[in-house]
């Protein structure tokens, strides 16, 4: 079995592959001052969970944002799980052309992101991915990876709402009954949800100007199911995009 790991600032992402069919998956909190044996013992805890053993993993592809992370995560698969990771990064073989100006700086999740949309969808298009930033990434037709948009995530722009404003509080990020909130809770809540969504639709709008009427929109991340309840223009939603692209590198690689 291929474990595929993606590390992010705010979520740990694991998926069990057997062939090319993603079995147990896992989205957890990054804790960034975890250390090496606590992440092993944690894998090793979801393996048991889930009926496997670590002797069933072998090969691991990861992929971080995190270079602090990278090192301890790398050691705790190599103690506990007997396995070297393949780390996406420079010279490792991905099928996705780089057309950004500084091809190093595109993160190795946003090239997984691609691989995947080229196996399984296709260009033009544009992915949507709801993590601790919001990011929208071109694919041209041919499946080059063309750049895209950073944005804040939603969390970072609660937190920053809580943090900077004294009389803000923090909200769960739930529908509220109205776009015009009536208290602050659900005016908070209109402010993030439903403004996240017309974030979404601007943004996927001129994208579709650059790469054409037929470009596919893919929303991917922890948060994606809940703004494409509020929006028509995530068309495809793919929770494990990132997962299902480490595990085609892996196959290149192999």
């Amino acid at each position: 079995m291929l474990l595929a790991i993606d590390i992010g600032n705010m979520n740990l992402t694991l998926g069990l592959y057997q062939g090319k069919e993603l079995g147990a998956r896992w989205r957890l909190a990054t804790v960034h001052d975890r250390m090496p044996d606590e992440y092993g013992l944690q894998f090793l805890g979801l393996l048991e969970h889930a009926g496997y053993a670590p002797e069933q993993i072998n090969g691991i592809c990861l992929a971080s944002v995190v270079p602090p992370l990278t090192g301890k995560i790398l050691e705790a698969c190599q103690t506990y799980l007997r396995c070297d990771p393949l780390v996406v990064d420079t010279g490792v073989k991905t099928g996705v052309r780089i057309r950004y100006e500084d091809p190093r700086a595109v993160g190795a999740d946003r090239v997984a992101d691609a691989a995947a949309v080229q196996e399984f969808y296709g260009g033009p298009a544009c992915v949507v991915d709801f993590g601790t930033a919001t990011t929208f990434d071109g694919i041209s037709r041919e499946g080059d990876y063309l750049g895209g948009a950073i944005a804040p995530g939603i969390g970072i722009a609660a937190e920053a709402l809580f943090m900077r404003a004294a009389k803000l509080p923090r909200v769960d990020l739930q529908r509220p009954p109205t776009a015009i909130g009536r208290n602050t809770v659900h005016a908070m809540q209109s402010g993030l949800l439903f403004g996240y969504a017309a974030l979404v639709e601007g943004m996927v709008a001129r994208f579709r100007q650059e790469l054409g009427p037929d470009m596919k929109v893919i929303g991917t991340g922890g948060l994606a199911e809940v703004v494409a309840k509020e929006t028509n223009v995530l068309k495809i939603i793919a929770p494990w995009l990132t997962l299902d692209g480490l595990r085609i590198i892996w196959d290149l690689n192999h």
